[in-house]
């Protein structure tokens, strides 16, 4: 007993070790490439989503964009205000605007995307809208433009999030609100620990096949340091039944979500078998036959900065205690 607890505590070590010059390694590599580093390969997901967008079954696996698209929508209902100019980035197929009433506020509509096929085959809308195709990375407009900017699910293809935020600050007008959707860091947590113990098996080491994704207080922390004024956030969770890993691998091929991490690897055969019966044997409903994939969802809404926002009240300007209320009074 006290030999395997030795030998975990060494193992414990020489991890703590390795993630500690692992982290060292990537300050390096982002001061040398002047601070960021980019982890995806924003072709090959161009490409991913021109597959996906012209499959003539690609209506068949759009069914969680367009669910997220209206819990976006609904938040955008919830501000009791109007918006005469919004833009939609990483549109996709126009879900957002295909789900908005022109009863939201929202009185013309740029749709952008990184794939020019989804702007060309973007759905109708009961509100005009305009198509534009560039990359989110890099947005082509002039301060202080826009009066709304949306998101929903593809911010985690995004390989600088802290320049996108203060890039989306600038293009809003005084004032102007930022609504979005991203995937949280619990996303596809049984793939991803299937596929690590598989490979771990089978060829004595992991590689990621599955985008890493950003944490509650990682996006807030983000979304202040860009300058956003009264941030908020909540979370959501999905959670899909497949049949099994086989259909789930299929339907986030067909919704244009595979893997395009710059360090990708190809997985074998053989590895690919034995996640499956790992994820079934984890995480499978034996008894319905199906296996479920989480989806967590991170909903942010920021404001840009306007002097008729409100302000916090200055330290010990609210009275404390059982006779706050008398105190208040008098």
């Amino acid at each position: 007993m006290r030999n395997c607890l030795g030998n975990l505590f060494k193992l414990g070590a020489r991890l703590h070790l390795s993630f500690n010059y692992a982290q060292k390694r990537l300050l390096q590599n982002r001061a040398l490439d002047g601070g960021v580093r980019n982890i995806f390969d924003r072709k090959v997901k161009q490409i991913q989503k021109q597959r996906a967008v012209l499959s003539p079954d690609g209506h068949i696996f759009e069914y969680l964009k367009e669910e997220v698209a209206c819990s976006v929508v609904d938040r955008i209902a919830d501000v009791k205000r109007s918006f005469p100019l919004a833009l939609d980035l990483g549109c996709g197929k126009g879900f957002l605007a295909k789900s908005l009433a022109q009863e939201d506020g929202v009185s013309m509509m740029l749709q952008g995307d990184l794939c020019k096929e989804n702007v060309t085959k973007a759905y109708p809308s009961l509100i005009p809208c305009e198509g534009l195709s560039f990359d989110e990375e890099n947005l082509p407009f002039r301060d202080n433009t826009f009066d709304l900017v949306l998101t929903s699910l593809s911010l985690h293809w995004v390989n600088d999030l802290q320049g996108y935020f203060s890039e989306v600050l600038r293009i809003l007008k005084p004032d102007g609100c930022f609504i979005g959707a991203m995937f949280g860091s619990d996303t596809l947590f049984e793939l991803r620990c299937s596929l690590q113990l598989a490979e771990t098996e089978r060829e004595g080491g992991i590689a990621p096949h599955v985008s890493p994704m950003m944490q509650g207080h990682q996006l807030a922390n983000l979304l202040s340091s860009a300058k956003f004024n009264l941030v908020t956030l909540d979370f959501d969770q999905l959670v899909v039944n497949y049949p099994s890993m086989f259909e789930l691998m299929e339907d986030l091929q067909g919704m244009g979500e595979s893997n395009a991490l710059l360090s990708r690897k190809m997985l074998h055969r053989d590895t690919i078998i034995a996640a499956s019966a790992i994820y079934q044997a984890m995480y499978g409903d034996t008894m319905e036959n199906f296996i479920p994939a989480t989806f967590q969802l991170l909903h942010m809404i920021g404001w840009k900065p306007h002097e008729t926002q409100q302000k916090p009240l200055e330290r010990g300007a609210v009275p404390k205690g059982f006779n706050a209320k008398e105190k208040s009074q008098n």
